[in-house]
């Protein structure tokens, strides 16, 4: 087996699980972020945190897959590790830019049905200003 097949399959023994591991982790502690998000609707929670695991895997195991050609013939144990080094670290930092985009839209979201539920001001005003001030 050549080297570069070798480099092949280590990526890929690697970029998987931690894909996996990843979903998995965001899956579980993103699930109190949603229900706080919904107001509480448990449901539908866990509903959308099942449509991100998908969406997740869908986008990152297709990037893993896209990302597996190497350009260069790796011909010693050195060419490997540069090899896995340059395609884990990309894996790594798509995994970590979609979790952020995920936490900022859904930080967006939580921020604008907050400010929806305010009925009126948190604090009362003190004085009323004249017309034309």
């Amino acid at each position: 087996m050549s080297m570069t097949v070798t480099t092949y399959l280590l990526y890929l023994v690697i970029a998987v699980p931690l894909t996996i591991w990843v979903a998995r982790t965001l899956s579980h502690n993103g699930r109190i972020f949603l229900v706080d998000v919904f107001h509480g609707n448990e449901d539908f929670a866990d509903a959308v945190n099942r449509l991100l695991v998908v969406g997740f895997y869908l986008v990152n195991l297709g990037f893993v897959t896209l990302f597996l050609r190497a350009d260069k013939v790796v011909v010693d144990a050195r060419g490997v590790f540069e090899q896995l080094s340059v395609k884990l670290g990309v894996v790594m930092l798509v995994l970590g830019g979609l979790h952020l985009a995920n936490v900022w839209i859904f930080t967006k979201i939580r921020q604008r049905s907050q400010l929806q539920a305010m009925t009126e001001p948190p604090v009362p005003p003190n004085e009323v200003l004249p017309a034309g001030y």
